[in-house]
């Protein structure tokens, strides 16, 4: 697996995608993956309470773990979950969801991606 060039932390801080407009996200770590066309992006969101991410989707898995907060996931098709600091999360590629932090601190996930090269690691839907 190799990484993409160096960047400085400062342009690493916000991933270029939808929702950095609403939260808080830091891209952690960037690389190809062993699968041919395939990213491996890692994101640290914070939610603030009562904030939601809006309904959005990844072009390719998301791999979510909480590290802090609760957080209301809404997942198209799905039940609604409600996950606590230690649980873990799997949505499908391109599925629509939406995260809200029901509180009482900021919600905190690290997510990992699994995405198409040269997508947007998110995208709003309506």
């Amino acid at each position: 697996m190799t990484s993409h060039p160096a960047e400085p932390a400062a342009d690493r801080a916000r991933p270029a995608d939808e929702l950095a407009s609403s939260l808080k996200r830091t891209e952690v770590q960037h690389s190809s993956s062993s699968i041919p066309g395939r990213d491996i992006v890692q994101v640290l969101t914070e939610i603030p309470v009562g904030v939601e991410s809006g309904w959005h989707y990844h072009p390719g898995e998301e791999v979510g773990y909480i590290l802090s907060g609760t957080v209301q996931m809404q997942i198209r098709g799905q039940d609604t979950l409600t996950l606590n600091a230690g649980d873990g999360f799997l949505i499908p590629p391109r599925t629509p969801h939406n995260a809200l932090d029901l509180g009482p601190g900021t919600g905190r996930m690290l997510s990992t991606y699994i995405v198409e090269v040269g997508e947007p690691v998110a995208t709003l839907v309506d």
